[in-house]
């Protein structure tokens, strides 16, 4: 009620000094140090001293022994009056402005008019000494964000930048020191900070951590290889072909030149490691590989989806000898599949490279290999397959931290090898719907139209009408690749889902139960929800150290080929490099025209570098 106010009173409105001029029916009048006149309602003011107060003059500091009232008081509590009267042997405005002051700062006296909380003095020095953390920490900030507007950093100011690269690698979405900075809060511009200060270089690829893929080698026990009956193909030349440089080998061809049962010119072997024979459903390891998806191929190096251990048992062509699930299929002169052998074995594997591979192709076994490929790859191409022919290229960091990207060419003997893969794809596909075995098919819708040519811009369009594969339980065209049916097989080193393929090969084989289709499906679930977040940290680190490789090489210029147009820009590819740009143009350029571009500058936080015609 008004009637607890009059005029003069000593008041506090939101913790400021304030005078009561006059009191009306609903509002009361008051007057603040600065002059400020407020009409307020009575909740809004509290009485601080009933005055008069006349002139705010008269709240200068009384003469007094505050702090000998603290020493005599402490841990005890009184109020604002009685403290007044011990402290200053009065009470007047100016005493309760001052001690009021004094609780409000909260170091030696709290709570409220009625009740201050006398603080003892071990109270005391642990708030100033909370104080003085907070002064060296706001000084220290302050220091921080001087630094960083110098473009600099001290070694001090790891535990600030640490938080702003957490937001970087996406390891967390909110950063207050982002915030304090005035600085959004998203990863690419807590990268670009980063840059910017020195504390990181360009050589840290943050995507692989921020898209959430495991980024550490896998640490978990294999058990030794058992020991069972294996057929011994050691006669037979085995030739594990791969890009140079290639550490886990884990599939190799041979061509058994001999009369058979079955085939009168010839046989295929496709020679894959051995995986399922020491990661068997639902082991430690087991475990592991389906919540990696597969081996993280990155510029850097590459994480592996099973431990070091399986690739030294296992991958072809590291020991005298290796154990393999060797496929043995007859191709027909019109490319077609028959006589589907499956047998675990032991071979003698000999390593090499593409290159050297396309230097022998004239020689057997590869002259035959190669003749069976292109049989198979002709059948294909009957039956609907999509081939589309762009460059590729790969980007590796080599041991002197360079960055180097060669170009793919396109050569036989790889056109040979991804045959090989096929005709074992499809035979285990054909093999698994005879005996009823539950497996992860793999299919393709077809393309959204047809795109006729074989030129640059009629590849890079045909590349657009196609949609991604699906792994799934019942089997069915795969319209890319041009077959009936399909499944991946070939590499249960590096794809979890090629493992579950040969776990239940392996069943089969033994007469062990085999998992049903619900459980198979549950491993296609949880593998195919990472491996996409795999092949995405690898797509956009390729993008990563392709703008590092540009970020060194700033008078980059080469040649490209007109593809597409998108208003009036032209879309040229980039052979060299293996990826796309689009440049401004007031005509537009014809398609498949090569053109000059150099490099006019690169983005690295946003993985893009932007190119001008030469």
């Amino acid at each position: 009620m008004n009637d607890n106010f009059r005029a003069d009173n000593f008041v506090l409105y939101k913790n400021q000094a304030a005078r009561v001029t006059s009191v009306g029916a609903k509002k009361i009048d008051i007057v603040l140090q600065d002059g400020t006149a407020v009409s307020v309602r009575p909740k809004d003011i509290e009485l601080l001293h009933p005055g008069p107060l006349r002139q705010f003059s008269e709240l200068a500091k009384p003469q007094g022994e505050l702090l000998t009232a603290w020493e005599l008081l402490a841990g005890d509590t009184t109020n604002l009056e009685e403290l007044s009267e011990l402290a200053y042997d009065d009470f007047t405005p100016a005493t309760a402005w001052v001690i009021w002051q004094a609780v409000d700062d909260g170091l030696r006296f709290s709570g409220t008019m009625d009740e201050i909380i006398v603080r003892t003095p071990e109270e005391v020095a642990a708030e100033q000494e909370a104080r003085a953390e907070k002064a060296a920490e706001a000084e220290a900030w302050e220091a921080f964000a001087n630094r960083v507007n110098q473009n600099e950093f001290l070694p001090e100011d790891g535990r600030y930048l640490q938080e702003i690269a957490a937001v970087a690698m996406g390891q967390q979405e909110r950063s207050q020191v982002l915030r304090n900075l005035n600085q959004n809060e998203n990863p690419g511009n807590a990268h670009a900070l980063l840059l910017r200060l020195g504390y990181w270089d360009e050589t840290v690829n943050p995507y692989p951590s921020r898209i959430g893929v495991t980024t550490s080698q896998p640490e978990v026990p294999l058990p030794k290889l058992p020991q069972e009956e294996r057929r011994d193909l050691t006669h037979l030349v085995a030739l594990a072909i791969d890009d140079e440089g290639s550490r886990d080998p884990d599939d190799a061809l041979s061509w058994e030149d001999a009369y058979t049962e079955h085939s009168r010119s010839g046989r295929l072997w496709v020679h894959i490691a051995d995986v399922a024979a020491l990661v068997t459903p639902d082991s430690p390891a087991d475990l592991e590989a389906r919540g990696r998806g597969a081996n993280l191929y990155l510029p850097e190096g590459t994480i592996h989806m099973l431990p070091e251990t399986a690739t030294s048992a296992l991958a072809l062509g590291l020991n005298e000898t290796s154990p393999a699930l060797s496929f043995g299929l007859d191709v027909q002169p019109d490319g077609t599949i028959t006589n589907l052998e499956i047998v675990p074995s032991t071979v003698r594997v000999t390593r090499l490279s593409y290159d050297e591979a396309q230097e022998r192709l004239d020689e057997s076994p590869f002259r035959e290999l190669l003749a069976i490929a292109q049989a198979f790859e002709a059948r294909r191409v009957a039956n609907g397959a999509v081939q589309i022919d762009l460059p590729e290229v790969k980007i590796r960091l080599n041991d002197k931290g360079e960055v180097e990207i060669r170009p793919l060419p396109a050569l036989q003997s790889r056109d040979l090898v991804r045959e090989a893969m096929l005709m074992t794809g499809e035979a285990v596909a054909q093999f698994a719907r005879q005996h009823n075995i539950p497996i992860p098919f793999t299919t393709q819708d077809p393309p959204t139209e047809i795109v006729e040519g074989n030129t640059p811009s009629a590849n890079f369009a045909r590349r657009r009408t196609m949609t991604g594969s699906q792994p799934g339980s019942t089997p069915g065209r795969h319209a890319g690749l041009g077959l009936d049916q399909y499944v991946q097989a070939t590499s249960p080193l590096r794809r979890y889902l090629d493992l579950v393929v040969h776990q239940q090969l392996r069943a089969f084989l033994r007469g062990n139960p085999l998992l049903d289709e619900q459980a198979v499906m549950e491993r296609v679930g949880a593998a195919y929800a990472v491996s996409g977040d795999v092949r995405y940290a690898e797509r956009l680190s390729n993008e990563h150290w392709t703008a590092v490789y540009l970020l060194r090489h700033l008078d980059w210029t080469g040649e490209g080929v007109v593809v597409d147009q998108r208003g009036k820009r032209d879309l040229i590819l980039l052979p060299d490099l293996g990826n796309e740009t689009s440049i401004y143009k007031k005509e537009a350029t014809p398609l498949d025209t090569v053109v000059e571009v150099k490099l006019k500058g690169v983005d690295l936080p946003q993985r893009e570098a932007h190119f001008g015609y030469k």
